[in-house]
């Protein structure tokens, strides 16, 4: 059985074999000796998203990964950098410095910030994060033009990538083909990406698509 650590636009977290491209973290929030969630859903404001394969580290998902055979950060797995952002994650300064840097000097860029931080991002991120309490703001069919790449929104219970003037709806498996904005204008539909990470796109940070959104 897949471990319950795969994260989808939303910011929940489920338990399905597809894996992803990234994984990332919200700090430790597993139990090592049952390897399942605890109750909380994040342990930390510094939300981060990695890359899969790092100077040959090799981790024990959800296992005791600190000396001493404590438990590390909880492992956690993305389709994609624009499902990570939509979540609310920010890339990670350890495994990921340059995308890291321009991601906060872009940020730096949007809000007028001379000296631009990582927590000053996390901060913001942490207030809009649906699964931290955020609210979505609604969004019209209509404004959907107006979003960068890379943004994502939510027609119900459905999560949609917004990607060169179309909408690509989103599962752990990959996007499904590109359809027109008009066809989502049937239901409410709200923005999933934290404001501040619209924002970051806005200035031309450009995310990591899963290949499926090629297709």
């Amino acid at each position: 059985m897949p471990l319950q650590n795969r994260v989808d636009p939303f910011g929940a977290i489920h338990a399905v074999p597809e894996r992803g491209l990234f994984t990332g973290n919200r700090g430790i929030i597993h139990d090592p000796e049952t390897k399942t969630l605890l109750k909380k859903r994040w342990a930390l404001p510094a939300w981060i998203i990695c890359v899969c394969q790092f100077r040959n580290v090799r981790r024990e998902p959800m296992g005791r990964n600190r000396p001493g055979g404590k438990a590390g950060w909880t492992e956690l797995f993305f389709l994609d950098e624009v499902t990570a952002l939509a979540a609310g994650h920010r890339p990670c300064f350890y495994c990921r410095r340059e995308r890291a840097t321009d991601f906060v000097t872009r940020f730096g860029a949007a809000f007028g910030v001379t000296e631009p931080r990582a927590p000053m991002v996390d901060k913001r991120l942490h207030k809009e994060r649906l699964a931290s309490g955020g609210r979505p703001p609604a969004v019209s069919a209509q404004e959907l033009g107006k979003l960068p790449d890379g943004s994502m929104i939510a027609r119900g219970s459905t999560a949609y990538a917004i990607r060169g003037g179309s909408a690509l709806e989103w599962s752990f498996a990959g996007y499904a083909a590109p359809i027109a904005f008009d066809h989502l204008a049937d239901e409410p539909l709200r923005l999933l990406t934290p404001a501040t990470s619209v924002s970051v796109l806005r200035q031309g940070f450009t995310p990591v698509w899963h290949p499926s959104a090629d297709t």
